[in-house]
């Protein structure tokens, strides 16, 4: 029995993973001001329109567009399970914010884990993930200056 292998990457190009919530857009704020706005509401991120109304984060877009001509990027966000909006609100943003191409870039998954790649920008540590992962918004990487240089 023949074994087949599937590989659509096929470029030398660095794999980088960047995170969404809190890595290129202010999840922590809007949740704060919805919760202020809403206290009845347990779960804001839960309601539609949520994911639409992040802002990006100083730096953000202009920093992940300077990496994509360096590196293979993926955005690799994990989902809000308690709203199946945010699937959808999270692609649109990525088109609204970068352009229709990068959302072919866009994956979602609850366990980054599971992917393998030689960078990882997100706020949170993946103890499984395989390659170097740069913690956002901490020192060293504080802010998209700091990744930069480190990057580059």
């Amino acid at each position: 029995m023949e074994i087949k292998k599937f590989n659509d990457h096929v470029s030398n190009t660095p794999i980088l993973y960047i995170d969404m919530d809190d890595t290129l857009c202010d999840y922590l704020s809007h949740y704060q001001k919805m919760c202020e706005l809403e206290p009845q509401e347990k779960y804001p991120q839960s309601k539609k329109g949520f994911f639409l109304e992040l802002k990006p984060i100083e730096g953000a877009i202009e920093s992940v567009n300077k990496l994509r001509e360096k590196f293979d990027v993926y955005i690799l966000t994990r989902p809000s399970y308690k709203n199946p909006l945010c699937y959808t609100e999270k692609r649109i943003w990525i088109e609204e914010n970068f352009d229709l191409e990068f959302c072919q870039k866009l994956i979602i998954s609850p366990n980054k884990d599971l992917l393998m790649g030689e960078y990882l920008i997100d706020d949170v540590l993946w103890p499984g993930f395989k390659g170097e992962q740069i913690q956002f918004g901490i020192a060293p990487y504080k802010t998209w200056e700091n990744v930069l240089n480190y990057l580059f």
